[in-house]
């Protein structure tokens, strides 16, 4: 697998933990938060925002793969 597939995989299964394998602490520390900003919607408002989850898991795991193909190249 690729740097940006490990980075892709890791930040879909943890939000942020792609950004923080690309090195990048700050992006890491926003999608954790984020991530759980919208678990907690997710849990006090369940019907309007039940794709919260997946959002909470795409968006990262998309902007890790982005980044480590910035970072590392293509392959």
């Amino acid at each position: 697998m690729t740097k940006a597939g490990t980075a892709a995989m890791l930040s879909f299964f943890i939000p942020g933990a792609g950004q923080l394998y690309n090195g990048d602490f700050l992006r890491a520390l926003f999608w954790f938060v984020v991530a759980s900003m919208f678990y907690s919607a997710f849990f006090l408002l369940a019907g309007p925002l039940s794709l919260a989850g997946v959002v909470a898991h795409a968006i990262p795991a998309y902007t890790a793969h982005q980044r480590a193909l910035s970072l590392h190249g293509r392959g």
